[in-house]
């Protein structure tokens, strides 16, 4: 069903480096490339069959050090700055674009940041033609100490293998995991219900990406930024996490949404969890309803001569 290709990057401070890219195809002249946030990998087959049926090519990038591209001397998630993701979006791109003529960009959380970036790197050269951003990691969700704190952090190398103390929560797992009566099945090993531990290298690179597009970017493709109505901020599980993201502010999100770019749509989602289309079902269909309107209308419906 999917085909795997590895991509070799360069060596960074931790040694060897690869990606990975998933595809599944539908035979068409357009595609979409996910991207995945943090603790997280691709899984959601639902998103992938969404695309497929409507005759979209569909491809996914596990990014450095997550994942299928998880080497055993990394630490998990850990980087010095967004752009080292840059190389394997440049190259998944390059290798999705010799065979398409369209390319939309879908990612998630931390990957919503890192895309936006990438693509106000790459404005004006016509590789990517709209971007779906799925609850994107615009601020910190923490009380203002916190937050100046993360700030004030410094990052040498020493600090590649330190975790902040900022203890473990399950909650957001637990909405989501079938073992925790959530609705999903994926590998426990790969996206822990605790999470990854966060580093302080990790957290200022975040900071210093947040503060990049707070200042104003200017991608020039369509954007849409997709927020859930409910925020709600625990550390212990409750039912009502199951209807509401627990991860970031989605009043966060909105504002800072339009600092993308000066094309973008906002919609936010009632009742929907941090990764919008792992919400339950009358949320997602309403995610994925949104989802499709924006396309219609910004980048047009499947036509005969865009098929192979």
């Amino acid at each position: 069903m999917y085909e795997i290709t590895v991509l070799n990057m360069p060596d960074d401070f931790e040694g060897e480096v690869v990606a990975t890219l998933v595809a599944r195809k539908a035979g068409s002249r357009r595609a979409v490339l996910y991207l995945h946030g943090f603790t997280d990998y691709f899984f959601q087959d639902h998103l992938a069959d969404h695309y497929v049926q409507r005759g979209i090519d569909f491809y996914a990038l596990d990014l450095r050090k997550y994942g299928r591209s998880l080497l055993s001397h990394q630490t998990r998630g850990l980087i010095r700055s967004v752009t080292d993701y840059f190389p394997e979006i440049d190259e998944a791109v390059r290798v999705i674009r010799q065979d398409h003529d369209e390319l939309t960009i879908n990612a998630h959380s931390t990957g919503g940041l890192v895309a936006s970036l990438w693509a106000d790197r790459v404005r004006g050269r016509g590789l990517v033609d709209g971007l779906v951003l799925n609850s994107p990691f615009f601020d910190l969700n923490v009380p203002a100490p916190l937050r100046l704190a993360a700030d004030l952090l410094k990052t040498p190398l020493s600090y590649t293998k330190r975790a902040l103390p900022l203890g473990i929560s399950t909650a957001y797992g637990q909405t989501l995991h079938r073992s925790e009566g959530g609705e999903w099945d994926y590998d426990l090993t790969l996206k822990p219900l605790e999470g990854f531990s966060v580093h302080a290298m990790w957290l200022a690179a975040i900071r210093r990406a947040q503060r990049r597009l707070h200042a104003g970017l200017a991608v020039d493709v369509p954007v849409l930024v997709l927020a859930s109505t409910n925020g709600l901020r625990v550390r212990d599980f409750v039912p009502e996490a199951r209807s509401a993201d627990i991860v970031l502010d989605p009043r966060q999100i909105a504002r800072w949404a339009t600092s993308v770019g000066p094309h973008v749509t906002c919609v936010r989602i009632p009742d929907g969890v941090h990764d919008l289309v792992l919400s339950a079902e009358p949320a997602r269909k309403q995610v994925f309803a949104e989802l499709d309107r924006w396309m219609n209308a910004y980048l047009g419906p499947r036509s005969a001569d865009q098929d192979r």
